[in-house]
């Protein structure tokens, strides 16, 4: 990784936006998965309990796999497809404090019809909500040789 932060190009917008599009399919698969696990454990769900342990669970499932990867190397499998990498705003690997508070306001700006997603749009350095509050960007990562 390279130490200097005015090294690293931002990600373009639409580069970010269809790494999210292959995201959302590992995603699927991911909370696929996991719901083999819970079910059995959790029941039919009948009651609001049940319920409300699934969202839970599968809430964090979702945070494990995204802040395992951002703490590790800054990339998920689809940002290292489309050469993207979180990092903070000196250039290096972002906290874990940083990756739940992203993880956290990316979710609630999905709810809010991707307001969070949107704001890069209008933002000076064109940085999502929950970047620009967290303290990261994401970047381009320059092709190997």
């Amino acid at each position: 990784m390279q130490d200097n932060a005015t090294d690293l190009a931002p990600a373009p917008f639409l580069v970010r936006i269809a790494a999210m599009i292959y995201e959302s399919l590992l995603v699927a698969a991911v909370v696929f998965v996991a719901s083999f696990i819970i079910i059995p454990v959790v029941g039919e769900m009948h009651a609001p309990w049940q319920r409300h342990l699934f969202q839970a669970y599968i809430a964090g499932v979702l945070f494990a796999y995204f802040s395992a990867f951002w703490l590790r190397s800054g990339q998920t499998l689809a940002m290292k497809t489309w050469r993207i990498r979180l990092v903070n705003r000196n250039g290096g690997r972002p906290s874990f404090k940083q990756a739940a508070l992203r993880f956290v306001l990316a979710f609630f700006g999905l709810l809010l019809a991707g307001s969070g997603f949107w704001w890069a749009l209008f933002d000076r350095d064109r940085l999502f909500l929950h970047d620009r509050i967290a303290g990261t960007r994401l970047v381009r990562v320059p092709r190997k040789a």
